[in-house]
């Protein structure tokens, strides 16, 4: 079984691994089912969707519907402006099975002037605090991407005191001076402020380029056990952070077989050999 730690100040004892339902973007139900099957065989509780996701939503539906208290369920809505989430919150309700959520997101605030709109008046937070009061959701969160994410979420706390988080974060990402400092800055005022950080691309292993899309992923990730498991423990080695599992089914077993089966951290030299290994390059330049 998978260690639990408490999901910042939600109450919730979450597998420190999450599943990353991105992975049921494109998925039939009864792959959706086989994977829902394993991932409680391990006993992941925490689910993280977004009404993006494909047929995520519609795929978790079955499930949320016959064992919705044993899961801490979260989506996201990309919508920047109030109106347009509160409908994308309704939606996702509804495809999800369920009269309420426990944690929605504003989803993938890339740009400045994205923040500025989603918590602005008439903005996207707007629909989630009318969400929170009329019960359909107990927690709001953040989430962001590219190098620029750990400086959006410093500003996002200085605005309103989101619940969690969520940004990249692997072994190469922090050889980026700028990127590994911006994110520690971060990690340590969620910490202060009991702010649950979650962690994605922990399996990143280069962009493909003109090469062969190999799988669900956007980009090329690690899929030999040795790869996964030295990334799962160099990333769960950074005290109580979470991290959300690869967007491919056929990864997550791996991935899933590691965050159990826990060990020390690989040192640097081990990491910095298992990228030059695996020819590893970074995502963002």
């Amino acid at each position: 079984m998978i260690e639990k730690l408490p999901f910042g100040r939600t109450g919730h004892l979450s597998t420190r691994t999450l599943f990353g339902a991105a992975a049921f973007w494109n998925v039939t139900q009864e792959e959706a089912d086989r994977t829902m099957e394993i991932l409680m065989q391990y006993g992941v509780n925490h689910i993280d969707t977004a009404a993006s996701y494909g047929d995520s939503e519609i795929r978790l539906g079955p499930w949320i519907e016959k064992y919705r208290d044993q899961f801490f369920l979260a989506t996201k809505t990309g919508e920047r402006t109030r109106e347009k989430a509160r409908e994308e919150i309704y939606r996702s309700l509804e495809r999800l099975r369920t009269d309420h959520v426990d944690l929605i997101q504003l989803h993938a605030v890339i740009e400045d002037g994205e923040l500025e709109q989603a918590l602005g008046p008439g903005g996207a937070l707007e629909a989630a605090l009318e969400a929170r009061e009329e019960g359909l959701v107990k927690f709001i969160g953040i989430t962001s991407h590219t190098l620029h994410a750990p400086v959006i979420h410093l500003r996002a706390l200085e605005c309103f005191d989101f619940d969690s988080i969520l940004l990249p974060c692997n072994f190469m990402l922090l050889q980026n001076p700028e990127y590994a400092e911006n994110f520690h800055r971060v990690l340590t005022l969620c910490r202060e402020k009991n702010v649950a950080v979650q962690c994605i691309k922990t399996l990143q292993r280069r962009p493909y380029g003109d090469g062969p899309h190999t799988h669900a992923t956007w980009y090329q990730p690690f899929d030999e056990p040795q790869a996964v498991q030295m990334a799962v423990h160099w990333a769960l080695a950074i005290p109580g952070i979470f991290i959300n599992t690869v967007g491919d089914i056929h990864v997550l077993p791996l991935m899933l077989e590691a965050a159990a089966n826990p060990k020390p951290a690989p040192s640097d030299d081990e990491m910095r050999e298992l990228m030059s290994r695996y020819e590893a390059a970074p995502l963002w330049a």
